[in-house]
């Protein structure tokens, strides 16, 4: 497990990328204040910032500057909130509960839900494009386009598609796995190389083991997820325990057993430390968060 500096410098950040956050979104008495105080609800106050942790640590791998990074980190963690907030929706996966509250729909109503996840992602891209992040203006449009495409149809959004269509399937653990390289794995994936390219070239040479940690971290992500959802309680989980099962979704816990996902996670986690080795012990704070990946309880 890691130590207590790793568990103090991990305090920092969540605690940076949460003022950061609650300085970048609206105020919610400024109109339309119902829309405001929505996105606000649902982007502050919980959530252990995995993403914005990958991109700070892969960003000061790579030399970034700490408020370029706190854009990146605000900007994936606006996605994710976003991606939440549309997956809890009664068209969706019908939840009632998010990091411990009411989800959006239940606290506002359906249409406030939607409109807030509308809005919580235009203005992640409204984060990483009105300020210099990158190298250059040709480098932080590739950041930008990275964003997109692990957000669009070849990433996030499609994974929840296929996601969707396989309730209630029978599929391979190869499918499986395409499914959430993209659900999970490609915004994980983003927040890694996006930290990176706060300050590395698109040629730098430590993309490429970058990467390749972000896309085990994405995978390790969801096994952990799985066998979380199978044997926590809601209380612990902040979010209804259980949900994949009584939904008959296919999971690695499903298909594998919860011995063998856990032993998956096991696995992964060498793999994504070890795909750090050629970045040496400056990539210490990464693998120490993929241990955290694997060890949290909740």
């Amino acid at each position: 497990m890691s130590g207590s500096g790793f568990q103090v410098w991990m305090g920092s950040i969540q605690e940076r990328t949460e003022k950061a956050l609650a300085d970048l979104l609206p105020d919610a008495a400024i109109a339309p204040a119902h829309l405001h105080g929505a996105m606000r609800y649902a982007a502050l106050g919980g959530g252990k910032r995995v993403r914005a942790l990958l991109a700070h640590a892969a960003g000061e791998l790579t030399g970034a500057a700490a408020d370029s990074l706190d854009r990146v980190a605000c900007a994936v963690e606006l996605i994710h909130a976003y991606s939440l907030v549309h997956d809890d929706m009664p068209c969706m996966d019908d939840d009632v509960l998010r990091r411990g509250k009411p989800t959006v729909h239940v606290e506002y109503d359906e249409a406030t839900a939607l409109l807030t996840g509308d809005a919580l992602q235009t203005l992640a891209f409204q984060i990483l494009a009105e300020r210099p992040l990158g190298p250059s203006a040709a480098e932080q449009l590739d950041m930008i386009t990275l964003l997109a495409r692990a957000a669009g149809s070849r990433g996030m959004a499609g994974g929840q598609a296929l996601d969707l269509a396989a309730v209630g399937q029978q599929i391979s653990r190869e499918e499986l796995e395409f499914m959430h390289l993209h659900k999970t794995g490609a915004l994980i994936r983003a927040s890694v190389l996006l930290g990176a390219r706060c300050h590395a070239g698109r040629d730098d040479p430590m993309l490429e083991p970058l990467d390749r940690f972000g896309k085990l971290a994405g995978l390790l992500f969801q096994v952990v997820d799985d066998v979380l959802d199978a044997q926590s309680d809601t209380a612990t989980l902040g979010k209804t325990a259980g949900k994949d099962a009584d939904h008959d979704k296919p999971t690695y816990v499903s298909l594998l057993g919860l011995a063998e996902a856990r032993a998956l996670a096991e696995s992964l986690l060498a793999e994504a430390q070890a795909a750090l080795a050629p970045l040496g012990p400056s990539a210490g704070r990464l693998a120490e968060l993929a241990a955290f990946i694997v060890h949290r309880k909740f």
